[in-house]
């Protein structure tokens, strides 16, 4: 949401809150043992987007539990909405869609009895975008539809455009390509009239995935570039990374395996320095499909092992969609190294440490 996404993408606010981190858990645990629900919701209100982007998943989860389920937790304010909305976003990142779902569902009745329209709208747009996520395509697009209407109400330009993008994704999903087009556009001019250039970047890479599902590699080619060159121009480092790694792919399904090895190494090398896990996760995949085009087989399976263990130990594993494309892609090594060996690849990517990994990748022998 427009709102904290200034708060939000401040590295100094996310290294502040890693520097207090015990400090917040110290005071996390005591409002729990005293059943001091206002403030401990409050603070884990605060909290959440600081453990999604720091990717502690798995924690914030449980503080989020505990605060939610205190007795003085029970009123329904706009406290508890924004907790019981912070829960749903990381049981999400989980891919544990319907509980996300009862989440934001809750948060959005909460919104709408204490007349909050613009949170209300902000879990209407979660709503749609887990509709879309587990596969639910009428959902999502009924939600969309719904939450471009409110957005255009509230008349917040950023949100429209955010909303456009959105309804576009899920009709790029039922194969409504012009449709998807025509939205993505219109997304594209609104940010560029209020001066959004990282936002409208996004859109164009979103126009070259609509491109590229088309089969038109040119014009997907094109639009990740200029999405690309937006990025850097702002220093946007996450979405250049992101860039970076659709080009890979689109080199790789040319079969122009150095190109995209190069590519996927300096979308490894952003997110790693970034930090960012699941970015690292997603690259090390790519090159793990890489491998197994090229037909080199264990390495494929030792990096698709290292992704696999890094998204165990963030407890954010990949959509069954996702999984079953990955899986696809590493069929030719699993048929190549088959049974033990192909199991032993496997493992020793599960088992080496992470910045090994990464560090034989970016310099070229292992990725």
């Amino acid at each position: 949401s427009a709102r904290v996404a200034a708060v939000v993408d401040s590295a100094d606010w996310l290294d502040r809150c890693e520097r207090e981190h015990e400090n917040f858990r110290a005071a996390l645990a005591w409002v729990c043992e005293n059943d001091e629900a206002q403030w401990g919701l409050r603070l884990g209100g605060a909290l959440f987007q600081f453990w999604e982007r720091r990717e502690y998943i798995s924690e914030g989860r449980d503080w989020l539990e505990k605060l939610l389920a205190l007795p003085g937790a029970a009123a329904r304010d706009k406290v508890r909405a924004r907790a019981v909305f912070a829960a749903g976003v990381l049981a999400g990142a989980q891919k544990e869609y319907e509980l996300a779902e009862t989440l934001f569902s809750e948060s959005l009745e909460i919104n709408r009895e204490t007349d909050d329209k613009w949170a209300a709208a902000v879990s209407l747009n979660a709503l749609a975008v887990t509709a879309l996520d587990r596969r639910d395509v009428a959902a999502a697009r009924r939600l969309s539809e719904q939450n471009l209407e409110v957005w255009r109400e509230l008349g917040d330009t950023a949100a429209v455009g955010r909303s456009l993008s959105n309804l576009a994704s899920v009709v790029k999903q039922q194969g409504d390509y012009s449709l998807a087009r025509k939205l993505y556009d219109e997304a594209l001019a609104t940010f560029r009239d209020i001066g959004d250039a990282t936002a409208a970047a996004r859109v164009l890479n979103k126009l070259g995935d609509v491109a590229r599902e088309q089969g038109d590699s040119t014009e997907a080619q094109e639009l990740y570039e200029q999405s690309l060159e937006s990025f850097r121009e702002f220093g946007d480092r996450w979405g250049t990374a992101l860039a970076l790694a659709d080009l890979g792919t689109l080199a790789r399904e040319r079969r122009d395996f150095p190109s995209a090895r190069s590519l996927y190494r300096d979308s490894l090398r952003i997110f790693h320095e970034l930090d960012y896990k699941r970015g690292v996760a997603q690259v090390l995949e790519n090159l793990a499909c890489a491998a197994a085009g090229q037909g080199e087989a264990r390495r494929a399976l030792a990096l698709a092992g290292s992704a696999a263990a890094l998204r165990h130990n963030l407890g954010t594993p990949l959509g069954s969609s996702e999984q079953a494309k990955l899986e696809a892609s590493l069929e030719s090594a699993r048929k190549r190294l088959a049974g033990s060996e192909g199991a032993s690849a496997w493992m020793d990517g599960w088992t080496t440490p992470l910045e090994k990994t990464v560090e034989a990748a970016l310099g070229g022998d292992a990725g």
